[in-house]
């Protein structure tokens, strides 16, 4: 009995599986992905780097818009170094925070204007 079921466990172990992967995108697509590839098609016109707009579901079309990170971030930072550099008395606390907050709403708000075709 102890060999019936080794060997069994064995024989599970040793089967070959098939893979559950998706195909490589330059595979013709069958199936869902073919469907969402014409679905995709439909809606969006050209590629995501071919400009900030979408034509949605409902005919009406839409700006893709930034939301401003990577420019508050970086309008951040050099906003303190300058509000620092500026502020010359004392710890120099105040002007690192001002110039941090300035910079950021300065920063954000250049990234976010997007003008739409």
């Amino acid at each position: 009995m102890r060999k019936l079921i080794l060997g069994a466990a064995l024989a599970a172990v040793a089967a070959p599986v098939p893979a559950l992967a998706d195909p490589p995108p330059w595979a013709p697509a069958h199936g869902r992905r073919a469907h969402e590839e014409a679905a995709r098609q439909q809606y969006y016109r050209g590629d995501s780097y071919a400009g900030p707009t979408w034509q949605g579901r409902d005919g009406r079309t839409y700006c893709r818009r930034s939301n401003g990170t990577t420019g508050l971030i970086v309008g951040a930072g050099a906003g303190a170094l300058l509000g620092r550099a500026i502020d010359t008395h004392g710890s120099r606390t105040t002007g690192t925070v001002l110039g941090a907050a300035a910079g950021a709403l300065l920063g954000r708000e250049a990234t976010r204007k997007v003008r739409c075709n």
